[in-house]
């Protein structure tokens, strides 16, 4: 019987105590709460250095943008001095020189016009009218107003008149 006792001592001191575990398991969860805590932490720090990073993107980007169009600005105001000047012709030219400056600097950004040749596409152009004609029906016959598109996005679809059955009388 004695060894029977030293048997279940033993088996009581092998084994951890209540106590213990529950140290044990407070200790466990106090590290992996600071594992979480350190994580959400990292995390905020990613949120706001990629929010920062993007903030500074666009604004280069605008800067760009606008040290783009400040040549196109300088040659508003000649045309305006020559306005002023009542130069007609220099007026004309001045404006011509303007659009053109302006329309460079935006297909160097991207900016390219939607063709308007041929059949009506819904994805590129927008129908205002449709209107009887010679031409083969669903084919565009009139451009009301350019489309752009920036890379492979539509700004501004096309604004166009499109063929019609020719009314027969």
């Amino acid at each position: 019987m004695n060894e029977e006792v030293r048997n279940d001592e033993a088996v009581e001191q092998a084994e951890p105590s209540v106590e213990e575990r529950l140290a044990e398991a407070e200790a466990k969860a106090e590290e992996h709460l600071d594992d979480l805590k350190r994580l959400a932490a990292e995390f905020d720090n990613y949120r706001k250095r990629t929010a920062r990073d993007q903030e500074s993107l666009v604004a280069r980007a605008a800067e760009r943008l606008v040290k783009e169009l400040l040549p196109v600005l300088d040659d508003l105001e000649r045309a305006l001095v020559a306005a002023d000047e009542h130069e007609e012709a220099k007026l004309e030219d001045g404006v011509r020189l303007v659009h053109r400056s302006l329309a460079d600097s935006l297909r160097r950004e991207g900016l390219e016009e939607i063709p308007t040749e041929g059949a009506f596409d819904p994805h590129v152009h927008e129908a205002l009218l449709s209107q009887p004609s010679d031409a083969v029906e669903g084919t565009v016959i009139e451009v009301l107003q350019k489309g752009y598109r920036l890379g492979d996005r539509v700004l501004r679809p096309a604004r166009v008149v499109v063929a019609a059955p020719k009314e027969t009388a």
